[in-house]
């Protein structure tokens, strides 16, 4: 069952940026790989609604609650650390119990760490904190660019099990320029290449893959080649 659909085709000025785009979510991760410049973060935000150069022409299909998480982490300098993070049940009226965010703050390694300013993070530690702020939202459907990019190798494999674990049941899709994280979380593997999104074999579950599994590495190897191949 989709969660949510992009049909049609995006253009970009004058430029078609993507033709023949049947974008399906259903529940589970979905990881979008590309170049730099293919529209791939373009692809997310017309997915979530938010405002971007590119239009689509076509149809759009989603739940009227989204979660986002920015490449940018977007914490507001004014607030606390807990002050962000309850900053968008704060925008709806709603409130973000103590328990729970304390809770949330400890899973991404910011325990005790509430009254400081986003300044006094490093960058690994502001984007931990964005991304607990999207784990703190209840939507079905929830769009991902980059979350994990800052993030130093254990502690990436860390939150990638923390948010595959706390995201369970819903639709994600994820923007990644590494092929093994896309293998690693994704069910299904999407490549925006030559105006068009292809599909890419991904590893069967369960998921996140074992970093250990040799197969990830190999798929990884395989994945890396073929998108050199088709960029050649």
């Amino acid at each position: 069952m989709s969660v949510a659909r992009l049909q049609g085709r995006v253009i970009l000025a004058d430029r078609v940026l993507v033709s023949g785009l049947d974008l399906r979510l259903a529940p589970g991760w979905t990881c979008l790989l590309g170049a730099s410049g293919a529209g791939k973060s373009t692809l997310l935000r017309l997915l979530a609604g938010l405002p971007t150069a590119a239009r689509l022409e076509g149809a759009r299909v989603a739940p009227d609650r989204i979660g986002w998480m920015a490449q940018s982490d977007l914490l507001q300098p004014r607030l606390s650390v807990l002050g962000n993070l309850r900053l968008m049940a704060r925008l709806r009226g709603e409130t973000l119990s103590a328990p729970r965010a304390e809770a949330l703050l400890a899973e991404v390694g910011l325990a005790g760490r509430g009254a400081a300013s986003p300044a006094d993070l490093s960058g690994g530690e502001r984007q931990r904190l964005a991304l607990a702020r999207t784990l703190s939202e209840e939507a079905p459907l929830v769009a991902l660019d980059e979350p994990f990019s800052a993030l130093d190798v254990p502690t990436r494999a860390m939150m990638h099990e923390l948010a595959h674990a706390r995201l369970a049941g819903r639709a994600v899709v994820m923007v990644t320029h590494d092929p093994q994280e896309a293998l690693r979380l994704g069910a299904q593997i999407l490549a925006l290449r030559g105006g068009e999104v292809v599909h890419l074999p991904a590893l069967p579950g369960p998921h996140p893959v074992d970093l250990a599994d040799p197969a990830l590495a190999r798929a990884a190897a395989a994945l890396v080649a073929q998108m050199r191949g088709a960029a050649a």
